[in-house]
């Protein structure tokens, strides 16, 4: 490139995105001269989806703006809490993110997941059509442009990945009204109406079921019961009360 030199300065929660030669306070950036801030932004490696505040020169601007010679460009991260605005909070999780979508069924968000790998393409278009919010640590998937919103998972860890959006977007909180499989919705099942449903072992130890409005899947307080409501508890004192 030929163009104009600028100086860009990335927030230090950034900076992992870049080269290492690029994570100083600042780098200067020799541009085109008809790239937007935004284009930019991304060929250092950071998804827009984790792009807050841009100041040019001290002055808020979009990632429209196309920067000129001997501007100085701080990014920031996005403000937490996140607010999506326009529709119900919702989830859409790519393939290799199915514990992180398990968990937060399990709270009551509504988290929707293939199992199966559908393609970057298909998933930016679910975004767009039913409006979620794509979680993915897949950096080319974030910068899709039909995305309807979505937000890099920063850790590997299934712990970290849910503290991490439970503290972004703050969703409500409702523990044990979702499917974990499906996220369809959980409603109170007798236990004769499910009796079919059960191992003998489990009709005689249980008492009180749900089931899976969607899907038919029978739930109860089984043997794994403490080490989910022990999820649930974190989760709830440290990000507030399940909704009534």
């Amino acid at each position: 490139m030929n163009g104009p030199e600028i100086q860009l300065s990335l927030a230090p929660e950034l900076r992992f995105f870049a080269a290492p030669e690029r994570r100083r306070d600042r780098t200067a950036v020799t541009t085109d001269g008809a790239s937007t801030l935004g284009h930019v932004i991304e060929s250092f490696g950071v998804p827009l989806t984790e792009v807050g505040r841009l100041l040019v020169d001290g002055r808020e601007t979009a990632v429209s703006h196309v920067p000129g010679a001997g501007e100085w460009v701080e990014v920031h991260p996005v403000a937490r809490p996140q607010r999506v605005p326009g529709a119900p909070l919702r989830f859409l999780l790519d393939v290799h993110l199915g514990t992180l979508a398990r968990r937060l069924r399990l709270l009551g968000v509504d988290a929707a997941y293939e199992s199966e790998d559908i393609g970057d393409p298909a998933l930016a278009a679910r975004s767009a059509a039913q409006r979620r919010v794509l979680l993915s640590r897949d950096r080319g998937l974030l910068r899709r442009r039909e995305l309807w919103a979505g937000a890099y998972v920063y850790s590997d860890r299934p712990e970290e990945q849910l503290r991490d959006v439970l503290s972004r977007f703050t969703p409500s909180l409702a523990p044990w009204t979702r499917c974990t499989a499906c996220n369809g919705a959980l409603e109170d099942a007798d236990k004769d109406a499910v009796r079919e449903r059960l191992e003998h072992g489990t009709r005689s130890t249980y008492e009180v079921f749900a089931r899976c409005a969607a899907c038919e899947r029978v739930y109860w307080r089984g043997a794994h019961h403490s080490r989910l409501e022990a999820i649930v508890a974190a989760a709830v004192e440290e990000f507030g009360a399940p909704v009534p």
